[in-house]
């Protein structure tokens, strides 16, 4: 999954940049840097693109990058860039990622451009070099770039992809006062979370303190936040204080605010009081999605109550929510854990009719189960179904397996 994916489910941040010329000439759509750079269109970047994705060489996936002058105001060159910087990672080539963002900074477009510098700061989050990324946000003021509440942001988000909670937290305490910035709605959002996951939720009492002096008024991500860290404390009297907390400020739980809950309860071991729950919500006119039901399954699941897991399976289709194939894939694993090769084989076809095959090490197991039991039609016709319908399997492996049953 390209990184920019990822950020875009982590953070609700969309970075902006001036676009070089407004004509609307052909040559408008080509960027033209001053200086040793080459200009590169957008339409050309999708070669480059396909380059990156083959090469795996890191001196390489260095040579194309410098070819061309990628614009991270395109959203494929900034693919681009984020896949260059996994590839580079991946290879442990830290001081060529070092050189090469340090390059970016030299470019004429990167000085007065906040946009730019943000995404400068997120690749070396990217790259696990967040003394890189702290660094540049702190150089930011000598490339004309304020240091204001984006780069901040972006700099949260760079402590985030490297899962450096605690790093955040002294950033969020330290970096505002130093550097005069007001945080906003999602600087203190991420801020609550980052206390909640270093076993830290009562300190978030003292941000919603300072959240109210500014008037900064919380969202219903802002609780949910709270109540995931309260939980995973089991500090459930918070929990209850939040739940007070939010009707004094009006707002009303959605599904994603039950869905944190039911999670948190079936992470705690309590799938039933979360089942209660799910009622409750509905009897509030509250939907369930496909992720309530996900973290039913699995919470039931890891309980050991398999019958639980199924009937809430065949639950959502009744109620016409789709299940993922996440729904499918935990209940076939769990049900082969369990044992019940026949159930799970029921289970694999509903999955296989939607078109998702549940991962190799799964479906062996089911085969090998339903062996075990002497369903060797079944184990026979599974094999059969899964050459079929899914023609990228290893198909070595399942010769292996075929060569094995009896005639």
């Amino acid at each position: 999954m390209f990184l920019a994916t990822r950020l875009r489910q982590a953070c609700r941040y969309r970075f902006y940049c001036t676009v070089a010329s407004s004509s609307n000439s052909p040559e408008a759509n080509i960027i033209k840097w001053p200086g040793p750079f080459s200009p590169f269109s957008r339409v050309e970047s999708k070669p480059v693109l396909a380059r990156l994705k083959a090469e795996k060489d890191p001196l390489r996936v260095l040579e194309i990058c410098r070819s061309a002058t990628l614009n991270p105001e395109a959203y494929i060159d900034r693919i681009c860039f984020s896949i260059a910087i996994s590839k580079l990672a991946a290879s442990k080539h830290f001081e060529g990622i070092r050189q090469f963002l340090e390059e970016l900074k030299t470019r004429p477009d990167f000085h007065n451009n906040e946009g730019f510098a943000c995404h400068v700061i997120i690749w070396y989050g990217q790259a696990n070099m967040l003394e890189d990324a702290i660094l540049t946000f702190k150089q930011l003021d000598e490339f004309g770039i304020a240091r204001s509440a984006k780069p901040l942001y972006a700099l949260f988000v760079a402590c985030q992809i490297v899962k450096n909670y605690e790093e955040l937290c002294r950033i969020f305490l330290e970096f505002p006062k130093t550097y005069g910035i007001e945080p906003n709605l999602d600087m203190y959002n991420v801020a609550i979370k980052a206390f909640c996951i270093e076993g830290k939720s009562s300190s978030a009492y003292s941000i919603m303190t300072e959240m109210d002096k500014k008037g900064v008024k919380p969202d219903e991500a802002t609780f949910g936040n709270l109540l995931a860290g309260f939980y995973n404390e089991e500090k459930l009297e918070d929990v209850g204080k939040v739940l007070k907390l939010m009707v004094q400020y009006g707002i009303k739980p959605g599904v994603t605010t039950y869905n944190i809950r039911i999670q948190s309860l079936c992470k705690m071991k309590k799938s039933s009081e979360a089942k209660a729950l799910l009622n409750g919500m509905m009897s509030r006119g509250v939907k369930p999605n496909t992720a309530t039901f996900c973290h039913l399954i699995h919470g039931f699941c890891k309980e050991g109550k398999l019958n639980e897991a199924k009937k809430l399976l065949g639950e959502m289709v009744a109620r016409d929510i789709k299940p993922s194939p996440t729904c499918y894939f935990t209940l076939i694993s769990f049900l082969c854990e369990g044992e019940d090769f026949v159930g799970a084989l029921f289970t694999a076809k509903k999955s296989m009719k939607h078109g998702w095959l549940p991962p190799y090490s799964v479906m062996e197991r089911l085969v090998n189960g339903l062996i075990s039991i002497s369903k060797i039609d079944d184990a026979k016709y599974l094999i059969k179904r899964i050459r079929q319908k899914f023609k990228k399997i290893n198909t070595a492996q399942w010769d292996e397996i075929e060569a094995k049953l009896p005639s």
